[in-house]
Protein backbone atom coordinates (compact mmCIF):
# COMPACT_ATOMS: atom_id res chain seq x y z
CA UNK A 1 0.00 0.00 0.00
CA UNK A 2 3.09 2.20 0.76
CA UNK A 3 4.33 2.16 -2.42
CA UNK A 4 1.01 2.42 -4.70
CA UNK A 5 0.57 5.26 -2.48
CA UNK A 6 4.13 6.30 -3.39
CA UNK A 7 3.54 5.67 -7.17
CA UNK A 8 0.25 7.96 -7.09
CA UNK A 9 1.72 10.28 -5.42
CA UNK A 10 5.05 10.72 -8.38
CA UNK A 11 2.15 10.15 -10.67
CA UNK A 12 0.67 13.42 -9.29
CA UNK A 13 3.68 15.01 -9.47
CA UNK A 14 4.28 13.82 -12.67
CA UNK A 15 1.00 15.41 -14.05
CA UNK A 16 2.00 19.16 -12.29
CA UNK A 17 5.28 18.97 -13.59
CA UNK A 18 3.60 18.06 -17.61
CA UNK A 19 1.28 20.36 -17.53
CA UNK A 20 3.67 23.39 -16.17
CA UNK A 21 6.40 22.78 -18.46
CA UNK A 22 5.58 24.85 -21.67
CA UNK A 23 9.19 24.41 -23.03
CA UNK A 24 8.81 20.52 -22.80
CA UNK A 25 5.27 20.23 -24.22
CA UNK A 26 4.39 22.10 -27.16
CA UNK A 27 1.40 24.27 -26.47
CA UNK A 28 -1.66 22.52 -26.39
CA UNK A 29 -4.51 22.39 -23.62
CA UNK A 30 -3.81 20.81 -20.21
CA UNK A 31 -6.50 18.37 -20.51
CA UNK A 32 -5.08 16.80 -24.24
CA UNK A 33 -2.27 15.53 -22.96
CA UNK A 34 -1.48 12.46 -24.53
CA UNK A 35 0.40 9.85 -22.09
CA UNK A 36 1.24 6.57 -22.31
CA UNK A 37 1.86 4.06 -19.34
CA UNK A 38 3.16 0.50 -18.89
CA UNK A 39 4.35 -1.19 -16.01
CA UNK A 40 7.65 -3.07 -15.34
CA UNK A 41 7.83 -5.84 -12.92
CA UNK A 42 11.49 -6.88 -13.77
CA UNK A 43 14.29 -3.90 -12.33
CA UNK A 44 15.62 -1.59 -14.87
CA UNK A 45 19.56 -0.65 -14.00
CA UNK A 46 20.26 1.58 -15.95
CA UNK A 47 19.18 4.12 -19.32
CA UNK A 48 22.41 3.70 -20.91
CA UNK A 49 22.82 1.95 -24.14
CA UNK A 50 26.09 -0.26 -23.18
CA UNK A 51 24.17 -1.60 -20.81
CA UNK A 52 20.73 -2.61 -22.71
CA UNK A 53 21.41 -6.29 -22.50
CA UNK A 54 17.71 -6.76 -20.87
CA UNK A 55 14.45 -6.16 -22.05
CA UNK A 56 13.38 -4.14 -19.42
CA UNK A 57 16.24 -2.16 -20.06
CA UNK A 58 15.97 -1.96 -23.94
CA UNK A 59 12.36 -0.66 -23.70
CA UNK A 60 13.16 3.16 -22.18
CA UNK A 61 16.66 2.74 -24.08
CA UNK A 62 14.64 2.56 -27.33
CA UNK A 63 12.56 5.47 -26.71
CA UNK A 64 16.23 7.68 -25.47
CA UNK A 65 18.24 6.29 -28.43
CA UNK A 66 18.56 5.86 -31.99
CA UNK A 67 21.79 3.90 -34.10
CA UNK A 68 22.69 3.96 -37.63
CA UNK A 69 20.52 1.64 -38.77
CA UNK A 70 16.95 0.22 -37.51
CA UNK A 71 14.79 -2.55 -37.64
CA UNK A 72 10.97 -2.94 -38.78
CA UNK A 73 8.49 -4.92 -37.28
CA UNK A 74 9.26 -7.56 -40.09
CA UNK A 75 12.83 -7.75 -39.24
CA UNK A 76 14.22 -5.64 -42.31
CA UNK A 77 17.25 -3.25 -41.73
CA UNK A 78 16.25 0.60 -42.56
CA UNK A 79 18.44 3.60 -42.25
CA UNK A 80 18.22 5.10 -38.91
CA UNK A 81 20.80 8.23 -38.35
CA UNK A 82 22.25 6.66 -41.52
CA UNK A 83 20.20 8.04 -44.13
CA UNK A 84 22.07 5.42 -46.32
CA UNK A 85 24.54 2.86 -46.44
CA UNK A 86 26.49 0.38 -48.11
CA UNK A 87 28.57 -2.54 -48.26
CA UNK A 88 31.90 -3.55 -50.17
CA UNK A 89 31.80 -6.31 -52.77
CA UNK A 90 34.16 -8.16 -50.63
CA UNK A 91 32.01 -7.74 -47.21
CA UNK A 92 34.47 -5.77 -45.73
CA UNK A 93 33.59 -2.50 -45.53
CA UNK A 94 30.16 -1.03 -44.54
CA UNK A 95 29.57 2.69 -45.44
CA UNK A 96 27.10 5.01 -43.38
CA UNK A 97 25.94 7.85 -44.75
CA UNK A 98 24.54 10.16 -42.19
CA UNK A 99 21.22 12.68 -41.97
CA UNK A 100 22.29 16.10 -41.33
CA UNK A 101 19.08 16.93 -39.19
CA UNK A 102 19.72 14.81 -36.28
CA UNK A 103 20.32 16.93 -32.67
CA UNK A 104 21.41 15.49 -29.28
CA UNK A 105 18.80 16.44 -26.95
CA UNK A 106 18.51 19.28 -24.91
CA UNK A 107 20.75 19.27 -21.78
CA UNK A 108 22.80 21.06 -19.55
CA UNK A 109 25.97 19.37 -20.58
CA UNK A 110 25.80 21.09 -23.65
CA UNK A 111 26.88 25.03 -24.75
CA UNK A 112 23.85 26.49 -22.91
CA UNK A 113 22.15 23.53 -23.05
CA UNK A 114 21.12 23.71 -26.50
CA UNK A 115 21.78 20.01 -27.68
CA UNK A 116 24.19 19.77 -30.83
CA UNK A 117 23.72 18.28 -34.35
CA UNK A 118 25.02 14.37 -34.48
CA UNK A 119 28.51 13.73 -36.34
CA UNK A 120 30.34 10.86 -37.66
CA UNK A 121 33.18 11.42 -34.66
CA UNK A 122 30.11 10.64 -32.19
CA UNK A 123 29.73 7.32 -33.68
CA UNK A 124 33.27 6.71 -33.45
CA UNK A 125 33.51 7.90 -29.72
CA UNK A 126 30.04 5.55 -29.00
CA UNK A 127 31.70 2.84 -30.54
CA UNK A 128 34.79 2.64 -28.87
CA UNK A 129 33.54 2.79 -25.50
CA UNK A 130 31.75 -0.87 -26.25
CA UNK A 131 35.37 -1.97 -25.34
CA UNK A 132 35.36 -1.27 -22.23
CA UNK A 133 34.53 -4.43 -20.47
CA UNK A 134 33.74 -2.19 -17.30
CA UNK A 135 31.10 0.03 -19.59
CA UNK A 136 29.55 -2.71 -21.56
CA UNK A 137 29.41 -6.25 -22.16
CA UNK A 138 29.08 -6.14 -25.75
CA UNK A 139 32.76 -6.61 -26.65
CA UNK A 140 32.45 -10.11 -28.28
CA UNK A 141 29.79 -8.23 -30.87
CA UNK A 142 32.70 -6.50 -31.94
CA UNK A 143 35.38 -9.62 -32.82
CA UNK A 144 34.66 -8.94 -36.40
CA UNK A 145 35.60 -5.50 -36.29
CA UNK A 146 39.32 -4.67 -37.87
CA UNK A 147 41.49 -3.32 -35.11
CA UNK A 148 44.49 -4.30 -36.57
CA UNK A 149 47.46 -2.21 -38.73
CA UNK A 150 45.81 -2.58 -41.85
CA UNK A 151 43.72 0.15 -40.50
CA UNK A 152 45.73 1.44 -37.82
CA UNK A 153 44.13 -0.21 -35.59
CA UNK A 154 41.01 1.97 -35.61
CA UNK A 155 38.37 -0.70 -36.69
CA UNK A 156 36.43 1.98 -38.11
CA UNK A 157 36.82 5.79 -38.47
CA UNK A 158 34.90 9.40 -39.51
CA UNK A 159 35.83 10.06 -43.10
CA UNK A 160 34.13 13.32 -42.45
CA UNK A 161 31.43 15.07 -40.30
CA UNK A 162 28.59 12.79 -42.29
CA UNK A 163 30.31 9.59 -43.42
CA UNK A 164 31.02 6.77 -40.85
CA UNK A 165 32.78 3.70 -42.13
CA UNK A 166 33.51 -0.06 -40.74
CA UNK A 167 35.97 -1.92 -41.62
CA UNK A 168 35.76 -5.66 -40.75
CA UNK A 169 38.53 -8.22 -40.89
CA UNK A 170 36.10 -11.14 -42.65
CA UNK A 171 32.90 -11.24 -44.06
CA UNK A 172 30.06 -11.40 -41.20
CA UNK A 173 26.32 -11.67 -42.83
CA UNK A 174 25.09 -10.63 -39.49
CA UNK A 175 26.77 -7.79 -39.14
CA UNK A 176 24.38 -5.19 -40.14
CA UNK A 177 21.82 -6.75 -37.58
CA UNK A 178 23.75 -6.76 -35.09
CA UNK A 179 23.79 -2.82 -35.59
CA UNK A 180 20.17 -2.34 -34.78
CA UNK A 181 20.97 -3.89 -31.22
CA UNK A 182 21.00 -0.82 -28.92
CA UNK A 183 24.31 -1.27 -27.37
CA UNK A 184 25.19 0.83 -30.96
CA UNK A 185 23.34 4.00 -30.50
CA UNK A 186 25.02 6.91 -30.51
CA UNK A 187 25.54 9.26 -27.21
CA UNK A 188 27.77 12.79 -26.79
CA UNK A 189 31.28 12.64 -25.73
CA UNK A 190 30.17 15.91 -23.36
CA UNK A 191 27.56 13.49 -21.63
CA UNK A 192 29.91 10.90 -20.12
CA UNK A 193 32.51 13.91 -19.26
CA UNK A 194 29.56 15.61 -17.30
CA UNK A 195 28.12 12.47 -16.03
CA UNK A 196 30.51 9.61 -15.78
CA UNK A 197 29.05 6.86 -14.47
CA UNK A 198 25.95 8.15 -13.60
CA UNK A 199 24.94 8.45 -17.50
CA UNK A 200 23.00 5.51 -16.51
CA UNK A 201 20.51 7.75 -15.11
CA UNK A 202 21.10 10.91 -16.78
CA UNK A 203 20.89 9.72 -20.57
CA UNK A 204 21.27 12.06 -23.45
CA UNK A 205 20.09 10.78 -27.03
CA UNK A 206 18.41 11.38 -29.70
CA UNK A 207 15.27 9.92 -29.36
CA UNK A 208 11.44 10.27 -29.96
CA UNK A 209 11.41 10.83 -26.05
CA UNK A 210 13.83 12.75 -23.23
CA UNK A 211 14.37 11.95 -19.82
CA UNK A 212 12.16 13.60 -17.19
CA UNK A 213 12.28 11.61 -13.97
CA UNK A 214 13.79 8.33 -12.69
CA UNK A 215 13.49 7.40 -9.28
CA UNK A 216 14.56 4.13 -9.32
CA UNK A 217 12.06 1.14 -8.43
CA UNK A 218 9.23 3.48 -8.59
CA UNK A 219 8.65 5.74 -11.37
CA UNK A 220 10.42 6.53 -14.96
CA UNK A 221 8.75 9.27 -16.88
CA UNK A 222 9.97 10.19 -20.30
CA UNK A 223 8.49 13.93 -22.27
CA UNK A 224 8.18 14.19 -25.92
CA UNK A 225 11.53 14.87 -28.06
CA UNK A 226 9.74 18.43 -29.95
CA UNK A 227 13.06 17.99 -32.20
CA UNK A 228 12.91 14.24 -32.98
CA UNK A 229 14.30 13.92 -36.93
CA UNK A 230 11.51 10.72 -37.96
CA UNK A 231 8.76 11.85 -39.69
CA UNK A 232 4.98 10.15 -40.57
CA UNK A 233 4.00 9.11 -43.86
CA UNK A 234 2.28 12.54 -44.14
CA UNK A 235 5.26 14.47 -43.15
CA UNK A 236 3.96 15.22 -39.44
CA UNK A 237 6.66 15.39 -36.49
CA UNK A 238 6.81 11.89 -34.54
CA UNK A 239 6.17 10.99 -32.23
CA UNK A 240 2.57 11.88 -31.42
CA UNK A 241 2.63 11.17 -27.64
CA UNK A 242 3.22 13.84 -25.18
CA UNK A 243 5.28 11.44 -22.47
CA UNK A 244 5.59 7.77 -21.42
CA UNK A 245 5.54 6.78 -18.00
CA UNK A 246 6.82 3.08 -16.27
CA UNK A 247 5.98 2.07 -13.12
CA UNK A 248 7.61 -1.05 -11.10
CA UNK A 249 4.88 -3.15 -9.46
CA UNK A 250 6.57 -6.09 -8.98
CA UNK A 251 3.06 -7.98 -7.82
CA UNK A 252 1.83 -9.57 -10.70
CA UNK A 253 -2.19 -8.91 -9.49
CA UNK A 254 -1.79 -5.34 -8.06
CA UNK A 255 -0.57 -4.66 -12.00
CA UNK A 256 -3.12 -6.44 -13.35
CA UNK A 257 -5.71 -4.45 -10.69
CA UNK A 258 -4.20 -1.06 -12.06
CA UNK A 259 -4.25 -1.95 -15.97
CA UNK A 260 -8.60 -2.91 -15.02
CA UNK A 261 -8.30 0.23 -13.35
CA UNK A 262 -7.13 2.19 -16.50
CA UNK A 263 -3.95 3.44 -14.95
CA UNK A 264 -1.72 1.59 -16.91
CA UNK A 265 -2.47 0.90 -20.99
CA UNK A 266 -0.61 -2.09 -21.45
CA UNK A 267 0.84 -5.24 -19.92
CA UNK A 268 3.38 -7.50 -21.95
CA UNK A 269 4.18 -11.00 -20.86
CA UNK A 270 2.04 -14.49 -20.26
CA UNK A 271 3.57 -14.52 -16.45
CA UNK A 272 2.44 -10.64 -16.45
CA UNK A 273 -1.37 -11.11 -17.29
CA UNK A 274 -1.74 -14.72 -15.80
CA UNK A 275 -3.13 -16.34 -18.94
CA UNK A 276 -5.50 -18.72 -16.88
CA UNK A 277 -7.05 -15.96 -16.17
CA UNK A 278 -7.24 -13.63 -19.23
CA UNK A 279 -7.30 -16.03 -21.85
CA UNK A 280 -9.10 -19.34 -22.90
CA UNK A 281 -7.50 -22.68 -23.77
CA UNK A 282 -7.80 -21.91 -27.26
CA UNK A 283 -5.72 -18.46 -26.35
CA UNK A 284 -8.40 -15.90 -26.86
CA UNK A 285 -9.19 -13.40 -24.47
CA UNK A 286 -11.85 -13.67 -22.61
CA UNK A 287 -15.08 -11.76 -22.97
CA UNK A 288 -15.01 -10.26 -19.86
CA UNK A 289 -12.09 -8.65 -20.95
CA UNK A 290 -12.26 -7.97 -24.76
CA UNK A 291 -14.94 -4.87 -24.60
CA UNK A 292 -11.96 -3.01 -22.72
CA UNK A 293 -8.62 -4.29 -24.15
CA UNK A 294 -7.26 -5.34 -27.30
CA UNK A 295 -5.37 -8.96 -27.25
CA UNK A 296 -1.74 -8.72 -29.72
CA UNK A 297 0.03 -11.76 -30.39
CA UNK A 298 3.19 -11.95 -32.01
CA UNK A 299 5.74 -15.12 -32.89
CA UNK A 300 8.38 -14.14 -30.44
CA UNK A 301 12.34 -14.88 -31.71
CA UNK A 302 12.63 -17.17 -28.80
CA UNK A 303 12.65 -21.38 -28.17
CA UNK A 304 12.05 -22.60 -25.01
CA UNK A 305 13.96 -26.51 -24.40
CA UNK A 306 15.46 -29.17 -22.45
CA UNK A 307 19.41 -29.39 -23.16
CA UNK A 308 21.59 -32.31 -22.79
CA UNK A 309 25.20 -32.52 -21.85
CA UNK A 310 26.85 -34.63 -24.36
CA UNK A 311 30.46 -34.20 -24.14
CA UNK A 312 31.98 -37.72 -22.95
CA UNK A 313 35.08 -36.18 -21.82
CA UNK A 314 33.23 -35.28 -18.33
CA UNK A 315 32.84 -37.86 -16.31
CA UNK A 316 28.95 -37.71 -15.12
CA UNK A 317 28.30 -37.97 -19.00
CA UNK A 318 29.88 -41.00 -19.09
CA UNK A 319 27.88 -42.66 -16.88
CA UNK A 320 24.53 -41.41 -18.07
CA UNK A 321 22.73 -42.81 -20.67
CA UNK A 322 21.70 -39.61 -22.57
CA UNK A 323 25.28 -40.23 -24.30
CA UNK A 324 23.44 -42.38 -26.57
CA UNK A 325 21.68 -40.79 -29.41
CA UNK A 326 18.81 -43.38 -29.78
CA UNK A 327 17.50 -42.27 -25.68
CA UNK A 328 17.92 -38.64 -26.50
CA UNK A 329 15.60 -38.85 -29.98
CA UNK A 330 12.93 -41.47 -27.81
CA UNK A 331 12.91 -38.29 -24.85
CA UNK A 332 12.21 -36.03 -28.14
CA UNK A 333 9.54 -38.34 -29.64
CA UNK A 334 8.19 -39.16 -26.13
CA UNK A 335 5.55 -36.71 -25.49
CA UNK A 336 2.70 -34.46 -26.81
CA UNK A 337 4.36 -30.81 -27.18
CA UNK A 338 0.90 -29.75 -29.21
CA UNK A 339 -1.01 -30.60 -25.71
CA UNK A 340 1.50 -29.26 -23.53
CA UNK A 341 1.08 -25.69 -25.68
CA UNK A 342 -2.64 -25.71 -25.13
CA UNK A 343 -3.59 -26.75 -21.83
CA UNK A 344 -0.15 -25.42 -19.96
CA UNK A 345 -0.02 -22.47 -22.31
CA UNK A 346 -3.34 -21.83 -23.33
CA UNK A 347 -1.93 -21.50 -26.56
CA UNK A 348 0.35 -19.07 -26.45
CA UNK A 349 3.26 -20.37 -28.33
CA UNK A 350 3.89 -22.95 -31.38
CA UNK A 351 5.07 -26.68 -30.44
CA UNK A 352 8.41 -27.01 -31.74
CA UNK A 353 8.00 -29.53 -34.28
CA UNK A 354 10.71 -28.24 -36.55
CA UNK A 355 13.79 -27.31 -35.65
CA UNK A 356 15.43 -24.70 -32.89
CA UNK A 357 15.31 -21.60 -35.13
CA UNK A 358 12.15 -20.62 -34.42
CA UNK A 359 8.74 -19.80 -36.52
CA UNK A 360 9.32 -16.18 -37.17
CA UNK A 361 12.94 -16.52 -39.14
CA UNK A 362 13.16 -16.47 -42.69
CA UNK A 363 14.62 -19.90 -42.35
CA UNK A 364 11.71 -21.80 -40.73
CA UNK A 365 10.14 -24.35 -43.20
CA UNK A 366 8.64 -27.44 -41.19
CA UNK A 367 8.55 -29.05 -44.38
CA UNK A 368 12.32 -28.81 -44.98
CA UNK A 369 13.24 -28.66 -41.67
CA UNK A 370 11.63 -31.90 -40.03
CA UNK A 371 11.42 -32.06 -36.20
CA UNK A 372 9.85 -34.18 -33.36
CA UNK A 373 6.38 -35.14 -33.13
CA UNK A 374 4.71 -37.16 -30.25
CA UNK A 375 5.28 -40.87 -31.17
CA UNK A 376 5.50 -43.22 -28.60
CA UNK A 377 6.03 -46.13 -30.35
CA UNK A 378 8.98 -44.58 -32.32
CA UNK A 379 10.23 -43.64 -28.72
CA UNK A 380 9.91 -47.59 -27.49
CA UNK A 381 11.79 -49.08 -31.04
CA UNK A 382 14.42 -46.59 -29.86
CA UNK A 383 14.63 -47.61 -26.07
CA UNK A 384 14.71 -51.02 -28.06
CA UNK A 385 17.88 -49.81 -30.01
CA UNK A 386 19.68 -47.82 -27.36
CA UNK A 387 19.96 -51.82 -25.52
CA UNK A 388 16.76 -51.07 -23.18
CA UNK A 389 13.79 -52.97 -24.42
CA UNK A 390 10.24 -51.52 -22.82
CA UNK A 391 12.68 -49.03 -20.43
CA UNK A 392 14.10 -52.15 -18.46
CA UNK A 393 16.97 -51.55 -17.36
CA UNK A 394 17.58 -47.95 -17.49
CA UNK A 395 18.19 -45.35 -15.18
CA UNK A 396 16.63 -42.96 -13.97
CA UNK A 397 17.24 -39.46 -15.54
CA UNK A 398 17.41 -36.21 -13.45
CA UNK A 399 16.27 -32.62 -15.47
CA UNK A 400 16.82 -29.61 -13.72
CA UNK A 401 14.57 -26.67 -14.29
CA UNK A 402 13.16 -23.04 -12.05
CA UNK A 403 10.43 -23.28 -10.35
CA UNK A 404 8.76 -20.97 -13.11
CA UNK A 405 8.35 -24.01 -15.49
CA UNK A 406 7.73 -27.00 -12.92
CA UNK A 407 4.27 -27.71 -14.14
CA UNK A 408 5.90 -28.05 -17.68
CA UNK A 409 8.52 -30.55 -17.07
CA UNK A 410 6.07 -32.14 -14.51
CA UNK A 411 3.76 -33.07 -17.70
CA UNK A 412 6.54 -34.21 -20.04
CA UNK A 413 8.05 -36.45 -16.76
CA UNK A 414 4.06 -38.32 -16.74
CA UNK A 415 4.41 -38.52 -20.43
CA UNK A 416 7.74 -40.54 -20.33
CA UNK A 417 6.56 -42.50 -17.66
CA UNK A 418 4.41 -44.00 -19.54
CA UNK A 419 7.27 -45.18 -22.05
CA UNK A 420 9.19 -46.45 -19.08
CA UNK A 421 11.36 -43.40 -18.95
CA UNK A 422 11.65 -42.54 -15.68
CA UNK A 423 12.57 -38.47 -14.87
CA UNK A 424 13.43 -36.95 -11.66
CA UNK A 425 13.07 -33.24 -11.34
CA UNK A 426 14.71 -31.40 -9.44
CA UNK A 427 13.60 -27.47 -8.78
CA UNK A 428 16.68 -25.06 -8.72
CA UNK A 429 16.67 -21.26 -8.05
CA UNK A 430 17.18 -19.77 -11.25
CA UNK A 431 20.67 -18.33 -10.44
CA UNK A 432 21.84 -21.55 -9.32
CA UNK A 433 20.53 -23.41 -12.37
CA UNK A 434 22.44 -20.86 -14.49
CA UNK A 435 25.11 -21.05 -12.59
CA UNK A 436 25.15 -25.07 -12.58
CA UNK A 437 24.60 -24.88 -16.66
CA UNK A 438 27.22 -22.96 -17.27
CA UNK A 439 29.79 -25.00 -15.17
CA UNK A 440 28.83 -28.34 -16.62
CA UNK A 441 27.20 -29.66 -13.83
CA UNK A 442 23.56 -30.62 -14.86
CA UNK A 443 23.23 -33.04 -17.92
CA UNK A 444 19.95 -32.03 -18.38
CA UNK A 445 18.48 -28.82 -17.94
CA UNK A 446 15.95 -26.34 -19.04
CA UNK A 447 16.46 -22.97 -20.44
CA UNK A 448 15.59 -20.40 -23.07
CA UNK A 449 17.52 -18.72 -26.37
CA UNK A 450 16.21 -15.72 -27.27
CA UNK A 451 17.82 -13.61 -30.33
CA UNK A 452 20.03 -10.61 -29.73
CA UNK A 453 19.39 -9.52 -33.04
CA UNK A 454 17.25 -11.43 -35.80
CA UNK A 455 19.84 -13.25 -38.08
CA UNK A 456 19.48 -17.38 -37.39
CA UNK A 457 23.44 -17.26 -36.83
CA UNK A 458 22.02 -16.04 -33.09
CA UNK A 459 20.62 -19.06 -33.05
CA UNK A 460 22.80 -21.34 -34.67
CA UNK A 461 25.81 -20.27 -32.93
CA UNK A 462 24.95 -22.18 -29.37
CA UNK A 463 25.83 -25.20 -31.15
CA UNK A 464 29.15 -24.27 -32.81
CA UNK A 465 32.16 -26.73 -31.25
CA UNK A 466 34.32 -23.47 -30.43
CA UNK A 467 31.63 -21.70 -28.28
CA UNK A 468 31.83 -24.49 -25.50
CA UNK A 469 30.98 -23.00 -21.95
CA UNK A 470 32.27 -21.49 -19.67
CA UNK A 471 33.59 -19.49 -22.51
CA UNK A 472 30.26 -19.70 -24.85
CA UNK A 473 26.86 -20.41 -24.63
CA UNK A 474 26.97 -24.45 -26.24
CA UNK A 475 26.04 -25.77 -23.20
CA UNK A 476 25.89 -29.10 -24.68
CA UNK A 477 29.44 -29.36 -25.82
CA UNK A 478 27.83 -30.42 -29.49
CA UNK A 479 30.54 -30.80 -31.41
CA UNK A 480 30.14 -31.86 -34.84
CA UNK A 481 32.93 -31.23 -37.42
CA UNK A 482 30.38 -31.11 -40.51
CA UNK A 483 28.01 -28.56 -38.67
CA UNK A 484 30.89 -26.01 -37.77
CA UNK A 485 32.27 -26.11 -41.08
CA UNK A 486 28.63 -25.47 -42.57
CA UNK A 487 28.28 -22.20 -39.36
CA UNK A 488 31.56 -20.81 -40.77
CA UNK A 489 30.09 -21.12 -43.94
CA UNK A 490 27.24 -19.26 -43.36
CA UNK A 491 29.33 -16.60 -41.20
CA UNK A 492 30.56 -15.44 -44.62
CA UNK A 493 27.30 -16.21 -46.96
CA UNK A 494 25.57 -12.75 -48.15
CA UNK A 495 23.63 -14.52 -50.37
CA UNK A 496 20.41 -14.54 -48.02
CA UNK A 497 18.92 -17.91 -50.35
CA UNK A 498 22.30 -19.60 -50.03
CA UNK A 499 22.45 -18.84 -46.00
CA UNK A 500 18.73 -20.06 -45.41
CA UNK A 501 19.86 -23.54 -47.37
CA UNK A 502 23.37 -23.69 -44.99
CA UNK A 503 21.09 -23.28 -41.65
CA UNK A 504 18.30 -25.57 -42.91
CA UNK A 505 21.41 -28.32 -43.26
CA UNK A 506 23.12 -27.10 -39.65
CA UNK A 507 19.27 -27.31 -38.56
CA UNK A 508 18.72 -31.55 -39.74
CA UNK A 509 22.27 -31.77 -38.18
CA UNK A 510 21.16 -31.05 -34.40
CA UNK A 511 18.09 -32.53 -35.12
CA UNK A 512 19.50 -36.23 -35.85
CA UNK A 513 22.07 -35.74 -33.42
CA UNK A 514 19.66 -34.75 -30.62
CA UNK A 515 21.59 -32.52 -27.99
CA UNK A 516 18.58 -30.69 -27.65
CA UNK A 517 14.97 -31.14 -27.31
CA UNK A 518 13.00 -27.84 -28.64
CA UNK A 519 9.64 -27.61 -26.68
CA UNK A 520 7.75 -24.31 -28.29
CA UNK A 521 8.80 -21.32 -29.62
CA UNK A 522 7.07 -17.99 -27.78
CA UNK A 523 5.23 -15.22 -28.29
CA UNK A 524 5.30 -12.04 -27.47
CA UNK A 525 1.80 -11.24 -25.71
CA UNK A 526 0.04 -8.23 -24.82
CA UNK A 527 -2.98 -6.51 -23.77
CA UNK A 528 -3.07 -3.06 -24.69
CA UNK A 529 -6.60 -0.59 -23.76
CA UNK A 530 -8.54 -0.10 -26.63
CA UNK A 531 -7.92 3.75 -26.31
CA UNK A 532 -4.50 3.25 -27.46
CA UNK A 533 -4.01 3.08 -31.48
CA UNK A 534 -0.79 2.38 -33.59
CA UNK A 535 1.14 0.10 -31.21
CA UNK A 536 3.09 -2.53 -33.15
CA UNK A 537 4.09 -5.58 -32.27
CA UNK A 538 7.44 -7.88 -33.48
CA UNK A 539 9.41 -10.87 -33.18
CA UNK A 540 11.86 -9.08 -31.51
CA UNK A 541 9.25 -7.71 -28.80
CA UNK A 542 10.68 -4.10 -29.02
CA UNK A 543 8.83 -1.82 -27.44
CA UNK A 544 7.88 1.68 -30.38
CA UNK A 545 6.38 4.44 -29.07
CA UNK A 546 7.12 6.46 -31.70
CA UNK A 547 3.68 6.52 -33.86
CA UNK A 548 1.29 5.49 -31.04
CA UNK A 549 -1.94 7.79 -30.36
CA UNK A 550 -3.87 7.66 -27.19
Amino acid sequence: MVKLFKIKILSLLFIVNLFTQCKEIANTKADSKKVFNYNESAVVTSLDPAAASSFENIWPVNQLFNGLVQMDDSLNVLPSIAQKFSVSNDGLVYTFNLRTDVYFHDNKCFNKGMGRKVVAKDFVYSFNRLFDSKVSNAISLLNYIDRSVKTSYKGFEATNDSTFVIYLSEPFSAFLNILTMKYFSVIPFEAIEMYGSNFRKNPVGTGPFYFNVWDEGSKLILIKNPNYFEKDEKGGRLPYLDALTVSFIKDRETAFMELLNGHFDMLSGADALNINEVLDKEGNLKDVYSKKFNLQKQTFLKTDYIGILIDENIPSVKQSPLKLKAIRKAINYGFDRVKLIKFLRNNVGEPAISGFVPKGMKSYNPEKVKGYTFNPEKAKMLLDEAGFPNGKGLPAITLYTAETYKEQVEFIQSQLQKININLNVSIEKASVLSQGVNRCEYNMFKKSWVADYADEENFMSIFYGNNFTPNGFNYFHYKNVEFDNLYEKSLRETDRSKKIELVQKMENLIIEDAPVIPLYYDEVIRLVSKNVSGLPINPMNLLNLKKVKK
